[in-house]
């Protein structure tokens, strides 16, 4: 189908022109460009949720539980589920989401998983550009989970309205979040797999923490809940709270400052791919190991090395 057709089948939520948007999205078609003019007046509806943390936490778990609770109330949910690269194809390497199939039948569900093909922070490049083809097909939430890489994990604050991160007792997660900078990024803190041994002493650590940090008046001050989300326990408080966050967002008017954030970010990348594409590969020029022997050598300054070679590139 040509792009016309493509757009307005996305935006009547056909999961088939969905998807097939969102792999030219990945694949950075030539068509991308169009597409994403089509769909700029549909979007800036959804609510972005992303859901991050370490290895084993239950982040796809409690995603699962989080689609069931809000196709509960009658909300559609697109879910974009970040994996780590295969480093023979390039894909996915558990797009299978086991844990999420009993959604795979609900037409108000969307679930795609997308490699992150290397990039740093948890999430694919592409990522901005899906969540345009999520919010403009009409889904009223769009849950973003990230990579499982520990304490890179925080490139999803500048793609979420609200950010979820979750940890596990008996981890360690409380001190080892505090040291990544995670809880500076936290936005509802969630203590999942809570029927574990630990798990109220590491809730008291992350609200002694909390309590510490210091707070813009009428700020938000992020809470900690306690879940168990493979029963389903503690994901209505968990809602509970998401919901008080929007409300926040959008009575403080955080929420709008946080979208034109995202759009600059999203310019600012593909400013940057742009670059890229132009100057070719930049390791393989001649006159970049030059200056690299230079600098190694103490014969120039890393900084007018790297004027030098931006002039070489204009």
């Amino acid at each position: 189908m040509d792009v016309g057709e493509l757009v307005d089948r996305a935006l009547r939520r056909d999961r088939r022109a969905v998807a097939r948007a969102i792999t030219l999205v990945e694949n950075a078609s030539p068509a991308l460009r169009e597409i994403m003019a089509r769909l700029a007046p549909h979007g800036g509806r959804a609510r972005v949720i992303g859901l991050t943390g370490a290895p084993g936490v239950g982040k796809s778990t409690s995603t699962s539980a989080l689609v069931t609770a809000l196709r509960a109330r009658g909300e559609t949910v697109g879910v974009l589920a970040v994996d780590p690269s295969s480093p023979f194809t390039g894909g996915a390497l558990l797009g299978d989401r086991v844990r999420m199939q009993e959604h795979a039948g609900d037409a108000g569900v969307f679930i795609r998983s997308m490699a992150s093909r290397g990039h740093l922070g948890g999430l694919s490049w592409a990522t901005p550009h899906a969540l345009r083809v999520l919010d403009a097909a009409g889904y009223d939430t769009i849950l973003v989970e990230t990579v499982g890489v520990g304490q890179a994990e925080v490139d999803i604050a500048a793609h979420a309205d609200t950010t979820v991160v979750l940890l596990a007792p008996g981890m360690g997660d409380g001190i080892q979040a505090a040291k990544a900078g995670v809880l500076e990024i936290a936005d509802l803190l969630v203590v999942n797999k809570a029927d574990r041994d630990g798990a109220r002493a590491t809730v008291r650590d992350l609200r002694q923490m909390t309590a510490q940090a210091a707070l813009e008046p009428g700020g938000w001050r992020p809470p900690v809940v306690s879940t168990v989300a493979a029963e389903g326990k503690g994901v209505d408080e968990l809602v509970e709270r998401l919901d008080l966050h929007a409300r926040y967002l959008d009575d403080s008017g955080e929420g709008d400052r946080r979208r034109r954030a995202r759009a600059r970010e999203e310019i600012v990348g593909i400013v940057l791919a742009e670059l890229r594409s132009r100057t070719g590969d930049l390791d393989g020029r001649a006159d970049l190991d030059q200056l690299g022997a230079r600098v190694a050598a103490g014969r120039l300054d890393p900084y007018t090395a790297a004027d030098e070679l931006l002039a070489s590139l204009a």
